[in-house]
């Protein structure tokens, strides 16, 4: 996105346009550890012996029987699934580094290995919020709104399932989420996992929309899903499904435990990554299993839970430290590899600031190819807020700024200018300064440099509510970047074929 040029008094200079590029980012900083070499090969090495000799449980048939044509130690009475080393090696070495995820516009397309650096806005929740209507559950319209919102920045590189549209059934709820998607954004789309009747009528009315062959939506991934493991130990009959049908669809899933240490992994950082770890290997394993070489992305959530209430809680120094650690585990394995920040405040207040920034900066010092609820997440993922998402970005532009180049070419380094003024001078008139002075400095989204005496005047306006007008006037003036064509028309017909036949259940 571009700043607007500023305000010209008379015989001013003529305006320029700070211009900006946050859609291809990568991460300029050597990434951070929180252990040692050997103790990050111990802990690969734990998860390998978690899987081989504890096992874990899969509760989906066909997927137990992939893990025994692949040499599995597979007991179908307690449904536990006991993985060679071998097999994970195996599988480690077929799952590509380095992937290409298509998007609507080209220019949108972006690349999974480690060193890219992806942001998402929060996902998943079940309610929304703003300053204007207040905390509710889902609508589709909410979510219609936020992916206009996400379509809108930049620094905001993926869709994903960002509330819940829970005033549509849930038969009829993918065909929503994907028109939605369609419609408002050519940027990556996400695709629930819940079932292989919803993933393959999702793929189709990708593919309708966009114009997608069959040859070219196997060729490369168009989509992507994540896939949570149920901590500990368990794989579940549609998250086994959803590994199943995105491998076999050539499509990329993000496979993400969901680790909290206390409560469903142990309370140490390097247990509950040792768990967090096993996990992630054994679904990476099986979509191996099912198509050798289909895009994967390595994830994690990890943090720790309140001992005094049980909540989950993010933005702490744990969750930092598990980021650092899983980074260090994708590095090990060589995977791209997803993380994720948050927030368990009530509000968007300093406690959710603070929590959001911080879980963040863990992610890009742990060097994470996708870093996810970067911006908007409440209450530990239960309400995305649209004031939040706007101050939020705010920050990832800013960390954005950061991995451009800085140049300190011989026009950079300002000799003339330090020629020019006198000790005891200022730069404000300098020539070097009047020619930059429009363009060189990041141009705030949200804050507000006014002094005092200013701001007041103003109205006295804080940061948040200066955020609700922001997100108005962005939804009041969304053009949409897909205009309306016969491949929509024909996404309509689908749906309402669909509808009509009863549409598609999930599957559990």
């Amino acid at each position: 996105m571009s700043t607007r040029p500023k305000r010209r008094g008379r015989g001013a200079p003529p305006s320029k346009v700070r211009t900006t590029d946050y859609r291809s980012l990568r991460n300029p900083f050597p990434p951070m550890g929180v252990f040692s070499d050997d103790r990050v090969a111990a802990i690969h090495d734990a998860s390998l012996d978690v899987l081989e000799r504890l096992g874990i449980k899969v509760l989906h048939a066909e997927a137990r029987r992939a893990f025994t044509a692949g040499g599995a130690r597979v007991d179908e009475a307690t449904q536990m699934v006991h993985i060679e080393r071998e097999m994970v090696e195996a599988a480690l070495a077929a799952a590509p580094k380095s992937f290409p995820l298509i998007a609507g516009d080209p220019g949108r397309n972006l690349t999974m290995e480690l060193g890219s650096m992806i942001f998402q806005p929060g996902a998943g929740c079940p309610h929304a919020t703003d300053l204007t209507r207040g905390r509710r559950p889902g609508t589709e319209q909410d979510f219609r709104e936020l992916i206009t919102l996400t379509q809108h920045f930049d620094v905001l590189h993926m869709i994903p399932p960002l509330v819940e549209p829970q005033d549509v059934p849930m038969h009829l709820r993918h065909y929503a989420m994907t028109k939605g998607q369609m419609e408002l954004t050519d940027k990556v789309p996400f695709i629930y996992a819940r079932g292989a009747g919803q993933v393959r009528e999702s793929f189709e009315m990708l593919q309708i929309a966009r114009g997608i062959s069959d040859a070219d939506f196997a060729a490369q991934s168009h989509c992507y899903t994540i896939i949570n493991t149920n901590s500990p130990r368990q794989l579940d009959i549609p998250m086994a499904q959803g590994v199943m049908d995105f491998a076999r669809a050539g499509q990329m899933a993000i496979i993400t435990p969901f680790t909290l240490m206390g409560a469903m992994a142990p309370i140490t950082v390097a247990g509950a990554m040792t768990l967090s770890h096993a996990e992630a290997l054994a679904a990476i394993t099986l979509g191996q299993l099912i198509k050798p070489g289909a895009p994967v992305c390595y994830g994690t959530f990890t943090s720790n839970v309140d001992m005094k209430s049980g909540a989950p809680i993010f933005g702490t120094p744990e969750h930092f430290k598990a980021s650092l650690a899983a980074g260090q585990l994708a590095r090990h394995i060589g995977l791209p590899w997803r993380c994720a920040s948050g927030s368990a405040a009530n509000l968007g207040d300093v406690q959710a600031a603070n929590e959001t920034q911080f879980g963040t900066w863990g992610c890009l010092l742990a060097g994470a190819t996708v870093t996810l609820h970067a911006a908007g997440w409440l209450e530990g993922g239960l309400t995305v807020s649209y004031e939040k998402l706007i101050t939020d970005v705010e920050v990832l532009q800013m960390m954005a700024e950061l991995c451009l180049s800085t140049p300190a070419d011989e026009a950079e380094i300002a000799l003339e200018a330090l020629e020019e003024v006198q000790p005891g001078g200022h730069f404000f008139g300098a020539a070097h300064t009047m020619e930059r002075y429009q363009t060189e400095f990041y141009e705030p989204l949200v804050a507000d440099f006014a002094n005092i005496g200013t701001w007041e005047e103003r109205g006295s306006i804080d940061a948040t509510t200066r955020a609700t007008g922001i997100w108005q006037g962005i939804l009041r003036d969304f053009v949409p970047p897909v205009e309306r064509d016969d491949r929509l028309d024909a996404l309509d017909r689908y749906i309402a074929t669909r509808t009509e036949a009863g549409g598609c259940a999930p599957e559990s």
